[in-house]
């Protein structure tokens, strides 16, 4: 998947952006955190359990 459409699916599901990690951004959502790596492809396994986890679709 693509780095910027799991990003837009954050996003659209009310995430913001808080800051940069080393290899990852923070996204955050009241007291939820989440780490997306910065790569410009993300393994689907990962991404489906990031969309799973935090409901997103």
């Amino acid at each position: 998947m693509k780095r910027r459409d799991l990003i837009k699916l954050l996003e659209n599901k009310g995430w913001k952006f808080d800051r940069n990690g080393g290899n990852h951004d923070v996204y955050v959502k009241g007291n939820e955190t989440e780490m997306i790596p910065r790569h410009t492809e993300i393994n689907e396994n990962l991404a489906k359990a990031i969309i799973k986890r935090r409901n997103l679709k």
